[in-house]
């Protein structure tokens, strides 16, 4: 195969329907069948990435290996694909225009009017068009963030139907996610948002191929008939995404409907074979069939919405599976624990994880939980904060270091067992403090990161400010918190452990972006299985 062929994923009627779910599920059934695949996310926002942003606003931040702070879609890619995904996978509004601002600062456009066309749609184009110029990939899918109307998409939209002009025959699609509302009061099913959005989709210049239709009711044949007729496609090319139980049905409902194969159609390929999905359906049969079952608290500051922990979240449920194991999260704000409730709102649960987070709010909730996990023995994992969490109040509780604290919390402490590394000292952008990207971890032989992950060397994504402070390490470990996984090139405490405990693991990176269905990460199936064991004596 020669040319790289593309696949636009835009959105209508109304956002959060599932676009990067679609994607992935397409991307997935693509790969299934022997077609190397990639998917990018195009957001129109203008912060240059989303790094900055509050989890409420925008969910998770999600890290890439070479340090990209990314969408949370990125994350679904990688867990239906398991292929990483890097820096040209996301791409925001301000990522854009920064690049045409400083282009025209260094007087790349000989003097002409710098206009959002043709400039900033040639570099949108330039971008979409990125990851399929090196041959790596035979298909590549890009999902237009936001909705099909919104002011801030129109430049992406305009660069799409330049590049499917561009593209020629056969060489790119549309696919078109949209909303089939449901009124009860008249009990059916209603087409006529759909037909808006994809009129307003065609007063910009766009035809869409394919119609995926969100429902939480079947489609009839007749409902079918009246959208291809009214949406200007064929009929095999409405497909019903109804509601599922696991977004990791999808792959298995797109199948059913036909999706890859309208698609590998239109793009003119062939079928190859028919999609091998036999482990994906291994993991969905374990899903379902747990079993066990266990109570994990999940302990953080941005509790309320769901999406700031959406990796956690799904690397339990793979975790889950391989231990035929069903996990129920329960979520606890950090903001409202302390030495007088935690025993209260502590006691059920089968295990603690003290999630990542910036900043001071809820920090002693989370120092008093670590606390509560270490002396009753409930199995702990703690993740960047949590782990810097489990080092103070070790440092406080053990040793006897009272005033131990981050210096992100207490500048002036007398004991700053969590600090900045000299060389960050002096930084003042907010990124350009941060340790972001896969750095190497050496593990401690014989210990339980060890034992866990069956390897003397690893590499893990990081995510974060501040670090452990070396000065303590020695009378740490005397005391029996143990350094289990070093940084080789920094000598920086990555993973920490108590011997005596039956699971208490705090590591500095974030485990949870490299979880996949695929593979599901060792750390948190080590986790659950350490639940089921205490929950079972």
């Amino acid at each position: 195969m020669n040319q790289t062929k593309y696949i636009f994923v835009t959105g209508g009627v109304t956002s959060s329907l599932g676009k990067g779910i679609i994607a992935a599920s397409l991307a997935k059934l693509l790969q299934a069948r022997g077609y190397r695949t990639t998917i990018q996310k195009f957001d129109p926002y203008l912060n240059v990435d989303p790094g900055t942003l509050n989890p409420y606003e925008h969910g998770e931040c999600y890290v890439t290996d070479d340090g990209a702070e990314t969408d949370l879609d990125l994350g679904h890619y990688e867990r239906f694909l398991n292929v990483p995904t890097s820096q040209a996978n996301n791409v925001t509004t301000g990522r854009v225009y920064l690049s045409v601002i400083e282009k025209e600062r260094r007087g790349e456009f000989l003097g002409k009017t710098v206009q959002v066309v043709p400039h900033i749609t040639n570099e949108i184009k330039e971008r979409m068009q990125l990851l399929g110029r090196n041959g790596e990939f035979d298909i590549v899918i890009t999902e237009i963030g936001g909705t099909v109307g919104d002011i801030e998409s129109l430049p992406y939209i305009e660069s799409v139907r330049q590049l499917v002009w561009e593209l020629g025959e056969n060489n790119s699609l549309v696919v078109h996610l949209t909303l089939i509302p449901y009124l009860a009061a008249a009990g059916e099913l209603k087409t006529k948002p759909t037909q808006h959005s994809v009129k307003t989709l065609m007063e910009s210049g766009i035809k869409a191929d394919i119609l995926v239709c969100r429902t939480e009711h079947e489609l009839s044949d007749e409902l079918r008939q009246k959208l291809a007729l009214f949406c200007n496609v064929k009929r095999e090319a409405v497909i019903q995404s109804i509601d599922a139980s696991t977004i990791y049905e999808v792959p298995n409902m797109m199948l059913q409907e036909g999706l890859d194969r309208v698609a590998l159609k239109k793009l003119d390929l062939p079928e190859k074979n028919t999609p091998d999905l036999k482990n994906w359906n291994i993991f969905l049969q374990k899903l379902k069939n747990p079993k066990h079952s266990v109570n994990v608290g999940l302990i953080g500051k941005y509790v309320e919405l769901q999406d700031s922990y959406k990796s956690i979240i799904e690397a339990f449920i793979h975790a889950g599976a391989t231990n035929e194991t069903k996990v129920n999260i329960v979520s606890i704000q950090s903001e409202f624990l302390d030495a007088n409730n935690a025993q209260a709102k502590l006691k059920d649960l089968d295990g603690i994880l003290v999630a990542p987070g910036f900043g001071e709010r809820g920090i002693e909730g989370k120092i008093e939980t670590v606390r509560y996990a270490r002396e009753n023995n409930i199995p702990f994992l703690g993740i960047c904060l949590g782990m810097q969490m489990a080092v103070i109040e070790f440092s406080r509780n053990v040793l006897g270091l009272k005033d131990a604290n981050s210096t992100e919390m207490n500048e002036g402490t007398a004991n700053p067992v969590i600090d900045l590394m000299e060389e960050q000292k002096t930084i003042t952008d907010k990124g350009g403090t941060m340790r972001l990207g896969a750095w190497k971890c050496d593990l401690k032989d014989g210990s339980l990161a060890n034992k866990i992950y069956n390897a003397s060397s690893i590499m893990e994504r990081h995510r974060h400010r501040y670090e452990y402070n070396n000065d303590y390490q020695e009378s740490l470990q005397n005391a029996g918190l143990i350094s289990s996984g070093i940084n080789p090139d920094t000598g920086l405490v990555e993973i920490i452990e108590i011997d005596s405990h039956p699971f208490f693991v705090g590591v500095q990176y974030h485990p949870e972006y490299k979880s996949t269905v695929a593979n599901p990460h060792p750390l948190f199936v080590s986790f659950v299985s350490a639940m089921v064991t205490h929950k079972n004596k």
